[in-house]
């Protein structure tokens, strides 16, 4: 199965996998999904379908080689080869983004933020750099960037993504409120969080309905 058809759900529950089969000391050379499931409190059909989507089928009565398990996980998240991010807009939230230490999991490093009203190069609190606008080029070039993230106010998204397409960014995390116009080929995810909270609203209310 190829990536892009595996639910975000299921690439939510790949990093538990991955921390469970690495962090524990395992006295076989394998491991059943049923075992899985036990140990992280899952569905064990839930677990049997993540894993052949992304490694396929356990063997009968064998299950999983837990070294090539772990290798197929990583693979597909992408620790194997890192893609390199960046930030435009070093408010709160770029800022919170950029010292989030969560995204290694899935074969993402955020590398620097950069912000109109940033003079010089400073850090953020876990000692990240935070650039002025002037140095984006570069840097992009420098550092192979695949990967840009917009954290600016949507009357600013736009021009923000211009440069990010101008410097050879591939895809687009969008925070901004907005509707960016890119080409076809280079991918946004729009991030609304007052619509995923709407959403669990909807969720609590309807269920205080029944």
């Amino acid at each position: 199965m190829k990536q892009n058809e595996v639910s975000r759900a299921t690439m939510g529950r790949i990093p538990t996998y991955l921390r469970y089969l690495k962090d524990h000391i395992h006295t076989t050379e394998n491991i059943s999904a049923t075992t899985l499931a036990q140990q992280l409190h899952l569905g064990e059909v839930q677990v049997r379908k993540d894993l052949n989507a992304v490694s396929g089928a356990g063997r009968p009565k064998t299950g999983y080689n837990i070294k090539a398990l772990i290798a197929a996980l990583e693979r597909f998240v992408g620790c194997d080869e890192k893609s390199s991010v960046v930030i435009v807009g070093a408010g709160k939230l770029g800022r919170a983004l950029l010292d989030y230490r969560g995204f290694g999991d899935y074969g993402l490093e955020i590398l620097a933020a950069f912000d109109a009203a940033v003079d010089a190069v400073g850090q953020s609190n876990s000692g990240k750099p935070i650039h002025p606008m002037c140095d984006f080029a570069g840097f992009c070039a420098r550092n192979a960037v695949k990967i840009g993230i917009i954290t600016v106010p949507a009357s600013d998204a736009q021009q923000v993504a211009d440069l990010l397409v101008e410097n050879g960014i591939r895809g687009i995390w969008c925070f901004a409120p907005c509707t960016l116009n890119v080409p076809p080929e280079i991918p946004v995810q729009y991030e609304n969080m007052a619509l995923s909270l709407a959403y669990l609203n909807s969720k609590i209310i309807s269920g205080e309905s029944l």
